[in-house]
């Protein structure tokens, strides 16, 4: 038997799908509204936040091949700390740095945190806006990773944080130009889907000894107190370039110190105290093979001697005495009674 066809409209057509929160007609029919309307009308409630996101700022965070684990955690710490990253695999040594461009545009993200490992003991950071530019390269020192330090401070997982700036970053132009590129990559856009509506912390960036110094404080609700919760490093700024990851030089730190350069003169100073050393040793034994020179007796040396009081000489015409040890004299007397002992007993045994 042909299976009887449905037709559109027909009684066995099934009932359409009503859109949710809309009344049910099952149920007892609406009534009219005063105004002669017929439907009910069902509102949403608006969002708590009325504002739109417009700031898109993206930033990726990766690094490339040979980091060490303490490098990994601060790079997992970074991405906790800003909602607005993504991430990507590490990417091999022998890519040029150019690549990162596009990795960024398929990420569809405009600036860029680049760990650079070297060696397996160097670390240096890049900091990009994809693709135009700037960038500038930093050497990473002292690095403490939020599960290293165990700090008593805590904030909000997502929360927007203040940034705090040292006054030097106003007074010279590069670190002006470092200060821009700071807010734009470690600021989280107002709005955000995946930050938080609060300020509970704030990441400060002070300059001692020519050098950057990173820190994250929670603050505190009670006083304003700053509690630090990590991680922490410090920047030693290399170059300021004014390509995305190359092109021509803007600005070359001339108190900058390469590690290589910097592990010479360690073992090069290691070496001269070792030398120094060594030539003093050969020195005191030149010396000591050396022929001594006979001084000649000077006559003015006893002018100044007063000769001592002469003492009567007394000559002992009798022998003295002998002293008698009395220890010695009563072993003598034990030694003869047994000897007189032992003759007794010979004697009565025969």
């Amino acid at each position: 038997m042909a299976a009887a066809k449905r037709k559109r409209g027909g009684a066995a057509t099934r009932a359409r799908k009503r859109a949710r929160g809309a009344p049910n007609g099952t149920g007892p029919p609406a009534k009219p509204s005063p105004q002669g309307e017929e439907r009910e009308e069902h509102t949403i409630p608006a969002p708590i936040s009325k504002g739109k996101w417009k700031n898109k700022e993206r930033v990726l965070i990766f690094s490339s091949r040979g980091i060490n684990f303490r490098t990994r955690h601060l790079m997992q710490d970074l991405r906790t700390l800003m909602p607005h990253s993504k991430a990507d695999t590490k990417m091999d040594r022998k890519d040029k740095l150019f690549v990162i461009n596009e990795i960024c545009e398929i990420k569809n993200c405009n600036k860029c945190i680049f760990f650079e490992a070297k060696k397996k003991q160097d670390l240096y950071m890049w900091l990009s806006n994809s693709p135009q530019g700037p960038s500038a390269k930093f050497l990473v020192q002292n690095v403490h990773t939020l599960a290293e330090l165990k700090m008593t401070g805590n904030c909000l997982r997502g929360s927007r944080p203040l940034l705090s700036f040292d006054p030097v970053f106003d007074q010279e132009p590069h670190y002006a130009l470092l200060k821009e590129l700071f807010i734009q990559i470690f600021s989280t856009p107002q709005y955000h889907p995946k930050s938080q509506p609060f300020v509970d912390h704030v990441f400060t960036f002070s300059v001692t000894d020519n050098r950057i110094w990173f820190r994250n404080y929670q603050i505190m609700e009670e006083d304003a107190a700053l509690v630090e919760i990590g991680p922490r490093f410090v920047l030693n700024l290399i170059k300021i370039f004014q390509g995305s990851f190359g092109g021509p030089t803007l600005y070359e730190n001339p108190h900058y110190q390469s590690p290589n350069m910097h592990r010479r003169m360690t073992r090069l100073a290691v070496a001269a105290k070792f030398r120094e050393k060594q030539q003093v040793k050969d020195l005191q034994k030149l010396r000591k093979k050396e022929e001594k020179t006979i001084i000649p007796e000077d006559p003015t040396e006893t002018v100044f001697e007063t000769p001592a009081e002469e003492k009567p000489l007394d000559i002992e015409l009798v022998k003295p005495e002998l002293k008698v040890n009395l220890k010695k004299k009563k072993k003598l007397f034990q030694r003869q009674r047994k000897r007189q002992k032992n003759l007794s007993r010979r004697f009565m045994s025969g």
